[in-house]
């Protein structure tokens, strides 16, 4: 097994360059950040769809699947440049079809519309949800305990969502992160995507949104589509030991 390594400001995955269809244990096993290879997910090539040139299934480290990623959607696209694919493609994931655009490690992303509804109350905080072929909840508030918070919001709802806290102060837009099957995150496209929706539509703040996370900023336009766009860094491809796979019961895809 092969697989390159790249991150969107801190928030890394690995893709799967060679081997079969992942499975959820062989999934947990290789994101493991002390006995695997250490990632927030990993991106797995597949035949593409729907007039896409390529297609994207997308592994949480927890063993589930996301519909759709910004981040892992940037770093993906890439690695098919990287690979020989020209800087403009689209690319089937289960959440819809996206476009990118590749200009040498700056990558864009539209995302596709986005659906919102709310404020709701989730695990006792008022939240914005957001639909953006994966599920989001937006708190519109920074909050103290904002991990235990993300984790109760994020299970408060069939199938999970996506978490995110906002500030604003002096018109900057802040966000912490609590991803669906990943936990807390230094970025994430997606959450930016949401969180750039709901402050335009709440007339917080104008598009283009740069959103501001630990890893640091993301900037999102806002309007009929979502365009997300930001650096991604490659860092290494890796080979898996047969070994590793063998001692934990694993087979070689």
């Amino acid at each position: 097994m092969r697989f390159w390594r790249a991150h969107g400001l801190g928030n890394d995955y690995l893709v799967l360059e060679s081997g079969e269809r992942l499975a959820p244990a062989l999934v947990r096993a290789l994101c493991d950040r002390h006995t695997g290879l250490g990632s927030d997910g990993i991106l797995e090539p597949v035949p593409p769809r729907e007039g896409a040139e390529h297609g994207l299934r997308i592994h949480n480290p927890d063993g589930s699947e996301a519909e759709k990623s910004g981040n892992g959607l940037r770093i993906y696209a890439r690695w098919l440049v990287r690979g020989g694919a020209p800087p403009n493609f689209r690319v089937w994931t289960p959440g819809g079809v996206v476009e990118a655009w590749v200009e040498g490690d700056d990558v864009r992303i539209d995302m596709g519309p986005a659906r919102t509804w709310g404020p709701e109350p989730l695990a006792g905080f008022p939240c914005f949800r957001v639909d953006i072929g994966n599920p989001h909840a937006v708190v519109l508030d920074a909050v103290a305990d904002w991990r235990a918070a993300g984790a109760a919001i994020e299970r408060s709802v069939p199938g999970r969502t996506n978490v995110q806290f906002v500030t604003m102060r002096g018109g900057e837009v802040s966000a912490t992160v609590w991803e669906r099957g990943a936990g807390e995150t230094a970025s994430s496209g997606s959450s930016a995507c949401a969180v750039a929706t709901v402050v335009v539509e709440r007339g917080l703040a104008r598009s283009p949104v740069t959103v501001h996370m630990p890893g640091g900023a993301l900037s999102v336009s806002v309007g009929a589509t979502l365009v997300l766009g930001g650096p991604v860094e490659p860092v290494a491809t890796l080979d898996v030991d047969p070994g590793w796979l063998a001692r934990r019961g694993l087979p070689c895809p």
